[in-house]
């Protein structure tokens, strides 16, 4: 089996200096590695083929054969790390609770413990004296989300 350390290494030998980071670096039973990556300003395409040739140059198919993808962390996606938080700071979010409702809302802030939400009330919702301040617990949140506006 493909040594998952190694694969670690020639993703973050190729990435380091730049905003990207991996999400993700999968290797299962049959040899397919797939490897997510995400960035403070996104990810391209040639980026991505950069990250896919180091690691593919660097490992050997005459003494184990593999295959390999290499992504862009997707929007519809759950986050998976602080960093992906702090990314989406001032973004709309999609947040799914444990007790499966979704809130939706600007990212105002995150910490280990809970995110602030900033929410687009109705004017129904304002004259009901709804708070527009939304803190939710990490102990109450399913997964997060991006969401795509095309305000």
């Amino acid at each position: 089996m493909i040594n998952k350390e190694l694969v670690t290494k020639l993703v973050e030998e190729r990435i380091a200096n730049t905003d990207l980071f991996w999400v993700s670096i999968d290797i299962r039973a049959n040899n397919l590695i797939r490897i997510v990556l995400d960035g403070d300003q996104g990810v391209s395409i040639n980026q991505c083929i950069s990250v896919s040739r180091n690691v593919e140059h660097n490992l050997d198919r005459e003494i184990e054969d593999f295959s390999l993808e290499v992504t862009s962390f997707g929007l519809s996606l759950a986050f998976v790390l602080e960093r992906q938080y702090l990314k989406y700071i001032n973004k709309m979010v999609e947040v799914l609770r444990i007790d499966d409702k979704k809130v939706v809302g600007k990212l105002l802030s995150y910490s280990p413990e809970a995110l602030e939400l900033e929410l687009e009330l109705s004017k129904k919702q304002i004259k009901a004296g709804v708070e527009a301040k939304l803190r939710i617990e990490f102990s109450d949140i399913k997964e997060v989300k991006s969401v795509i506006s095309f305000k």
